[in-house]
């Protein structure tokens, strides 16, 4: 039988199908078997299941850069950090490796022991997406924070990041310039002859 996802609930079988049923009322298994409202050939059963999986203490965030965008998924853990499925320390290019361990650097790996952080990244180039990384691997501590630890270490950090690069966490809004007739690019114009 399938689960209902409110309790207490009815279910009702059928020989063709199951059904969730949320009473208005509260009813027990007594009076409902006194009732001649069901017919015979249903089966009520009582769902009085109300253990829940303990709820895991996670944050989504994004970071983006241009038209790369970075979507950063917290949860406790042990300190493991991993774009794309990959460990950070495989990320390429290798020399822009370092811009992405910025806010692990500043803040201190200690912050980031108890911590899960899984990044997918898709669009843009290779520098765009690594800023994106950066960018969202900042929120996500600082999300993390305030929503499970307190708001005075959340301010601590937040004030740190900003103090190092503001671009950590509040996106870069310039954009690539769009061409124009008349040239080859955004602001370059063909050449002119007068003869």
């Amino acid at each position: 039988l399938p689960s209902c996802s409110f309790t207490p609930s009815i279910q009702i079988s059928t020989p063709s199908s199951t059904y969730c049923v949320q009473p208005l009322r509260t009813v027990s298994a007594s009076s409902i078997e006194q009732s001649q409202l069901l017919p015979a050939s249903l089966q009520v059963v009582i769902n009085t299941n109300t253990s829940t999986m303990p709820e895991t203490q996670s944050v989504q965030v994004f970071g983006k850069k241009k038209t790369a965008t970075a979507c950063a998924f917290a949860k406790q853990g042990r300190g493991l950090i991993k774009v794309n499925g990959q460990p950070i320390e495989n990320i390429e290019p290798e020399c822009l490796r370092l811009k992405a361990f910025e806010p692990v650097l500043i803040l201190g790996q200690d912050k980031f022991a108890n911590l899960d952080i899984r990044i997918r990244v898709k669009g843009g180039g290779m520098t765009a997406q690594i800023y994106a990384i950066r960018s969202a691997i900042a929120k996500s501590i600082v999300a993390y924070y305030a929503k499970y630890v307190d708001e005075s270490a959340k301010n601590e950090l937040r004030a740190t990041l900003l103090a190092y690069d503001r671009n950590l966490l509040v996106a870069d809004p310039r954009r690539r310039e769009p061409k124009k007739y008349g040239g080859r690019g955004a602001r370059a114009r063909f050449q002119k002859s007068y003869r």
